[in-house]
């Protein structure tokens, strides 16, 4: 099985905050799991101690508590298609059988009225989620949630491929699966959702508002990663993560392999404040807002892992941090050298020289605007 390992406290200059009615989020949540019997008994159980609702007042600290709750019930329920379908069900190593399923609940999701599947505790439980973001989103960002479903839904069977016959993607290849299979990107409406608002099309479409998303995305799922290696080490199985892949694509023992995701992460994590800061001095309020809530995802997830029992694992404690640390272990401008992602670092050429000490961005931008709106501007 390896080597245990000690993971260092890792940069993170973002807030931490919490939404004041996290306690009873999370007591929704876990009423919810049992109204809808989401997973097995002895899944479920395991789920509702893991303060998943706690995780999603992390993410809104002054979001709609409605929302929010929606929010902490859909993060359970992926917990219990990932956890259950794919890592710990028969179908999780059958990519063919999982595509069929995982097609079907998109059905679901689509159409909640369609008659089928009427007795699955998942549909039933993805039902009621549909039609409480129906109440509360716009019919654009229940389409977008939709769509991100099936990208993570692909994602997953993407990587049960590899589960089925024990091997491990190259790095480039991993990186692109672990933007999708993290279930991040199917947040993402909803953190307007959170907020009332909806992004219009010329911003959350545009190139830099997308490569903020997936910075976001890397950043937590190799987080994640790192975090939850202990968690994933100590179950014996097939696991996959940023710290295996590294070792593979380098040759290089799992120690090492961790202090090169943690300087990998911590690069990104640099951009994605650069980005930030442009995209807040230039965009609409609307704009601002969004990036705001991608920050507090990025932190709230972190403040999760290092404190639940999901990761903690206390029966057999894995060896986290407490705390954070303010500065990066790599404060590189330079991209890094993995192609599906390191046309990031071209987007911003006028800020690649900028001082990111302390999460901020210094350096003239030129206005978002002009970029998003060049149709307008000879039409207006």
């Amino acid at each position: 099985m390896g080597p245990e390992l000690t993971v260092p406290p890792i940069y993170s200059p973002l807030r931490s905050a919490i939404h004041p009615r996290h306690v009873a989020i999370d007591a929704h949540t876990a009423a919810w799991a049992d109204e809808f019997s989401i997973g097995s008994h002895e899944l479920r159980s395991r789920l509702v101690k893991h303060d998943i609702g706690t995780f999603a007042a992390r993410i809104f600290p002054e979001g709609r508590e409605e929302v929010i709750t929606i929010a902490a019930d859909f993060i359970l329920w992926l917990f219990g298609v990932d956890d259950g379908y794919c890592e710990e069900g028969e179908i999780g190593t059958q990519p063919g059988e999982l595509i069929g399923a995982l097609s079907r609940l998109i059905r679901v999701a689509q159409n909640p009225e369609a008659p089928m599947l009427v007795d699955d505790p998942l549909a039933l439980g993805l039902r009621d989620l549909r039609y409480r973001m129906d109440r509360y989103g716009t019919s654009v960002q229940v389409t977008r949630w939709i769509d991100a479903l099936r990208e993570y839904f692909s994602s997953v069977v993407w990587e049960a491929s590899f589960r089925s016959r024990g091997t491990v993607p190259d790095l480039n290849d991993y990186t692109l699966m672990r933007i999708y299979d993290g279930a991040t990107s199917v947040i993402l409406p909803l953190l307007e959702m959170g907020h009332g608002y909806e992004l219009q099309p010329n911003e959350r479409d545009h190139t830099w508002v997308r490569a903020a998303g997936e910075m976001a995305h890397f950043i937590i799922g190799w987080d994640n990663d790192i975090l939850s290696h202990h968690k994933e080490h100590r179950a014996g199985g097939y696991y996959l993560n940023a710290v295996r892949v590294l070792g593979q694509e380098y040759g290089i023992g799992p120690g090492h392999a961790l202090l090169t995701a943690i300087a990998y992460r911590d690069r990104v994590m640099n951009l994605f404040l650069r980005m930030s800061a442009h995209l807040k001095a230039t965009g609409s309020p609307q704009l601002r807002q969004y990036v705001d809530s991608l920050g507090h995802f990025i932190r709230g997830a972190q403040d999760w892992e290092i404190t639940s029992i999901r990761y903690t694992t206390p029966d057999d404690p894995a060896d986290l941090p407490s705390t954070f640390r303010d500065t990066p272990t790599d404060d590189s401008p330079e991209p890094l050298d993995i192609p599906v992602i390191s046309w990031w670092w071209d987007l911003l050429p006028e800020l690649q020289d900028a001082s990111t000490s302390h999460g901020t961005a210094y350096g003239s931008a030129v206005s978002v605007h002009s970029f998003l709106h060049p149709m307008t501007q000879h039409t207006a």
